[in-house]
C-alpha cells in the first residue's frame, strides 16, 4: 500500500492490475466508515483489463484521522492527493453513499474524470435518513454488533450468509473507521450540498436500490 499526504494528512492507497502499462484506472471512493475492503468483489472482477484503486479516506483503515467534523470538499481534495501521487492522468470514479458524494464534487473541481458511476447517492444531505445511524459501530464492538450493524447496508441474502458474514465482521475490525472517524465521515455526508449537477459533465451512472433505507 502506498501513501499520499494532503497537508500533514497521510492517505493510504493501493492499486492493482492494468499489467499493460495503458489501462485505464477505475477508483473506487467507499462509503462512511467502511474501509477499502467493500470494494473487494468490484477490485476482484475489474483488476486486470482495468487498473484499479482503493483508497482509505482520512478516519479510516491507514490513513491518518484528524479530529472531525469532515466535509465532502476535502475528502475530495484527498482524493486529488491520492491521485496525484499515483500519476494517474484520467479515472473512472464509482462511488457509494458518501463516496458518491465525493466523487460527483471531485469531478465539479477537478479535471480528470472521465466517468461516474453513482451507487446509494444523493445530490444533498438533507435526503440522509436518521437510519445511516445503524451503520455505526466500532471496529472493536461484538461480532453480534458487527453483524446488526450491516443490516441496513446489505441485503439480508447476503448478511445471513454465516461464512460471508463472519468474513466482513473480520475485514471490519481491521479496516474500518473508529467511532471517531466515523462520526467525522457522518458529519460531511449530511451536510453535502452538490454543485449545480448540470455543470457536472462527465458522463455518469446513477444506480439505486429500491429498498434503500439510508438515502430513499
Amino acid at each position: 500500500m502506498a501513501t499520499a499526504t494532503n497537508g500533514d494528512v497521510r492517505l493510504h492507497y493501493a492499486i492493482d492490475g492494468g499489467g499493460t502499462g495503458d489501462a485505464p484506472t477505475v477508483a473506487f471512493v467507499a462509503d462512511v466508515g467502511f474501509g477499502a475492503w467493500s470494494w473487494g468483489w468490484q477490485h476482484a472482477g475489474l483488476s486486470g483489463p482495468f487498473e484499479t484503486l482503493v483508497w482509505d479516506l482520512r478516519g479510516t483503515g491507514n490513513s491518518d484521522a484528524p479530529t472531525g467534523p469532515y466535509d465532502v470538499a476535502t475528502l475530495a481534495a484527498d482524493l486529488e492527493a491520492v491521485l496525484a501521487d499515483a500519476a494517474i492522468a484520467d479515472v473512472h470514479l464509482v462511488g457509494t453513499g458518501l463516496g458518491g458524494m465525493v466523487a460527483i464534487d471531485y469531478a465539479h473541481r477537478f479535471s480528470r474524470t472521465l466517468s461516474l458511476t453513482l451507487l446509494g447517492t444523493a445530490g444533498s444531505g438533507d435526503a440522509v435518513t436518521d437510519r445511516l445511524d445503524d451503520l455505526r459501530a466500532s471496529p472493536d464492538a461484538s461480532d453480534a454488533t458487527l453483524r446488526t450493524s450491516l443490516a441496513s447496508a446489505f441485503a439480508a441474502d447476503l448478511v445471513d450468509h454465516p461464512d460471508l458474514a463472519d468474513d466482513i465482521v473480520a475485514w471490519r475490525r481491521q479496516d474500518d473507521a473508529s467511532l471517531a472517524g466515523w462520526d467525522a465521515q457522518a458529519a460531511a455526508m449530511r451536510a453535502f450540498e452538490a454543485p449545480p449537477l448540470y455543470e457536472v459533465t462527465p458522463p455518469a451512472q446513477v444506480i439505486h436500490g429500491a429498498a434503500d433505507a439510508i438515502v430513499p
